[in-house]
């Protein structure tokens, strides 16, 4: 498609910012790739932004897959380049966003406008309208997501708007917090503990992997933000849990050492880590993950 072309109503869209988010990739990389590899944004939105689509962040998600098993760069834009677009789906977890269902490019802007005169009765219906539809993961990716990177636009061209944004952050984190607590408790389950790393205050990815896993059946227990090292060794020796996923959103916080100091537990326990701001190679046998899908499906298979 050619890049001036308009967005359509059916076709999901992302600022480079969500896609930063959602894939785990930083948004300079993110442009190098661009102007390097051509893989960039293929849609523009009605007002002329350019604009990620489904087909382009796939594509970036197969590069950086790439990149990680050991090809150089180009030929790994190479292959992703060569990804033909995917077939639609009638899946409501993963079809794209429709005009006039939950989640759908509509609903994103409605968010976003909710958020940004602060109406919170609006905000609040909107997002459980969608998780109730369309499930957590869907939800996240493809309102929460967007939502987020509209309201944070706004705020870098006014200089203002942080209001809307922790208006935002604290009806999602409400509605999450409640899908995480109705999965009845059973005696026989480990459960997954999650928390963010030493001194993270950006929490709200770990109540959404609480929610998603929620939605699967499994039991988790979130300790939430500026969890320390020595708090999170501690929970592990009282639960035994299946899983740990810790999370860091800022370099300040993303030090990967302490890792290597949790506990060993037994039966064995699998640590899992998101974010952009881990820093150095991860300790042997910790896994780390890009989105909040793969996230869901590492923690689950230690489930099984």
């Amino acid at each position: 498609m050619d890049e001036d072309t308009p967005v359509s109503e059916g076709h999901a869209e992302f600022g480079i910012g969500a896609v930063s988010r959602r894939l785990g990739i930083p948004a300079p990389t993110l442009r190098t790739w661009n102007l390097r590899y051509g893989l960039g944004p293929g849609r523009r939105s009605p007002g002329g932004h350019r604009r990620y689509g489904d087909a382009d962040v796939r594509r970036l998600a197969e590069m950086k897959r790439l990149i990680a098993t050991g090809l150089v760069p180009a030929e790994a834009a190479r292959l992703a380049l060569s990804l033909p677009d995917p077939p639609p789906t009638g899946d409501r977890r993963t079809s794209s966003p429709t005009p006039g269902k939950p989640g759908g490019r509509p609903a994103v802007a409605a968010l976003a406008r909710a958020a940004t005169v602060l109406d919170g009765r609006a905000v609040s219906g909107l997002i459980e309208e969608t998780l109730a539809a369309q499930g957590v993961v869907w939800t996240w990716e493809h309102l929460v997501l967007p939502a987020f990177d509209a309201v944070c636009r706004a705020q870098d061209e006014t200089g203002t708007g942080i209001d809307a944004e922790h208006l935002l952050s604290g009806h999602l984190q409400a509605a999450l917090h409640r899908l995480a607590g109705d999965v009845p408790p059973r005696g026989d389950d480990r459960p997954v503990l999650l928390a963010c790393a030493e001194e993270e205050q950006h929490s709200l990815p770990v109540h959404a992997l609480a929610a998603a896993l929620a939605e699967q059946g499994a039991q988790t227990r979130v300790l939430g933000a500026r969890t320390p090292y020595a708090a999170l060794a501690s929970a592990m020796r009282r639960l035994g849990p299946a899983a740990v996923f810790v999370w860091s959103q800022r370099a300040a916080t993303g030090d990967t050492a302490p890792l290597a100091d949790l506990p060993h537990v037994r039966p064995a326990c699998r640590v899992v880590i998101g974010g952009l701001g881990w820093r150095g190679r991860p300790p042997s046998g910790v896994v780390r993950v890009s989105t909040l899908p793969d996230a869901v499906a590492c923690v689950m298979s230690t489930l099984i």
